[in-house]
């Protein structure tokens, strides 16, 4: 019996559908979903959600947000969250450069600035890295890494 994933962002339903285990990547560390599971809120942090089903496995990163899990669903709604294959390398090479320069350039004494720019560096990275890990030829499973 599946249970059902639902991965919300800011602007979009970025996934939605029935899966074996849901992998999300908790505050307190990578945590697997079955179906049945006891009821959870937990605060994710920036990291991959993967999604698999018997047949398949969907990889979407995740920049913060919090996951509410249920018997027979699990939502997601995060800060930022794209699925690994629609990711846009030149536009998150682009953002990771700006981020960088910015973040060069920031005052110390401006902490917001700081944190914002900390957290663009983060989320471009992030967004870099699995598009380059998730795109080759060798894909790895969750029972893997």
């Amino acid at each position: 019996m599946p249970i059902r994933c639902e991965i919300v962002s800011q602007d979009r339903m970025v996934y939605e559908g029935d899966v074996d285990i849901v992998v999300l990547p908790g505050t307190d560390g990578e945590m697997g979903v079955l179906p049945h599971h006891a009821p959870l809120l937990t605060t994710l942090k920036f990291g991959l959600i993967k999604v698999r089903t018997k047949s398949d496995e969907q990889v979407f990163t995740v920049a913060g947000g919090v996951a509410e899990i249920q018997p027979n669903i699990v939502t997601v709604l995060a800060d930022s969250a794209e699925n690994v294959l629609e990711i846009d390398i030149a536009r998150a090479e682009t953002a990771r450069k700006r981020a960088e320069e910015a973040l060069s350039s920031v005052k110390p004494e401006d902490v917001d600035a700081y944190l914002a720019l900390e957290a663009a560096l983060r989320r471009s990275n992030l967004r870099l890295d699995a598009a380059k890990r998730f795109r080759t030829g060798k894909r790895t499973t969750y029972m893997e890494e």
